[in-house]
Parts: structure tokens; sequence; C-alpha cells
């Protein structure tokens, strides 16, 4: 986190001297520079160019307007006027805490929502036979469920035994293919 205060310091002080050295090139390509001091008076530099300052008017400046300075600092200054202010490293290290926060607590109910809370229960109950004869397994699981106190569940084992009718046991009897039948039991439920 410190190393992201810094990242943006370091990019604000990059923008600083990039600004300012866009700004000095520019003063220097329109011809505004330092301010030329004469030199003594007599000399052959003073007698070619006219004082500028006696040759225009004076001209009084409006109420309530200033007279606007111009050179390379107070270019800066206004630059510095226009840039944002900076966070100070305490205050980046708060933004990054509360955005941290706020990505653990989007985790949280993330997680939540994808895991409901479940318990997986034991026993056995009898999976019914649906309409086209099939043992239907799930309905075996929501009951298995319903009696722990869940609302559904499913079915994570299952067994099957083989019932048949006392017929089966009288001896020399040939065994008929309805003496018999295969019954599956839900023994192992996920419940939720």
């Amino acid at each position: 986190m410190m190393a992201r205060a810094d990242n943006r310091l370091s990019n604000a002080r990059m923008r600083l001297v990039s600004a300012a050295l866009i700004v000095s090139m520019l003063l220097i390509a329109a011809g505004e520079g330092w301010p030329q001091v004469p030199t003594k008076p007599g000399s052959p530099d003073t007698a070619e160019q006219p004082n500028a300052q006696q040759d225009a008017p004076a001209q009084p400046a409006a109420a309530g307007e200033r007279e606007e300075k111009t050179g390379l600092f107070n270019e800066l200054g206004k630059m510095f006027d226009k840039l944002p202010a900076l966070k100070t490293p305490q205050q980046a290290i708060e933004d990054f805490n509360a955005s941290a926060r706020e990505s653990a607590k989007e985790a949280s109910d993330s997680l939540t929502r994808l895991a409901k809370p479940s318990s997986m229960v034991s026993g056995r109950v009898a999976c019914p036979m649906s309409a086209n004869g099939a043992p239907d397994c799930t309905l075996g699981a929501d009951r298995l469920c319903q009696a722990k106190g869940f609302k559904e569940g499913k079915s994570l084992n299952t067994d099957s035994a083989e019932t048949c009718s006392a017929k089966v046991l009288i001896p020399g009897r040939a065994r008929k293919p309805d003496d018999c039948r295969t019954d599956n039991y839900v023994t192992r439920a996920l419940c939720r």
C-alpha cells in the first residue's frame, strides 16, 4: 500500500516536471524570457533601443482589475494551482484499507451465497417407485433430510436389498418372477 502511494507521488512529480518543461519551452518560443536589464547610459545598446516605458502611453488600470504578472515563476505558480491536491500517506492508506474492507465483504457475501449451510445426515429411507417403475431416490433424500429437520437434500449414498414374500420359503415350491422385488434406500444425504 505504501508502494501505491509512492507510485502516485512519483507520477505527480513526473507530471510536474513535464509541465514545467513545457511552460518554459512555450515562454521561450513566444519570445518571453527574463527581463533585459538596460546597460549603462550612453552605451551603443541603449542608444539603439528606445525605452518601451517612455513610448507607451500610460493606461490606467480599470477599477477592480489588477495587472497580470508574467514570467516563468508566475506561470509555474498558476500551473501548481491547477494541479489536484495530493493525498497524504495517511489518506492513501485509509483509502486502501477501505477498498480492502469492501473487497473482503464482497468476497464473503459471494461465498455465503455459494455455500448455503448444509449438513450430511445418515439414515435409511426407501426410495419410492416412480411412474415408470424406476426408484426415485431424490424424493427419498428429501424425506431423509425432512426427518432430520432440513428442507431438502441430495442423495450421497444408496443401498439396495431384495425383499421376498414368505412363499419363497416353502420347500419344493418353484420361485416365480413376482415373488421378490428389489428395494432401494437412501442411506446418506447432504441436507440444506
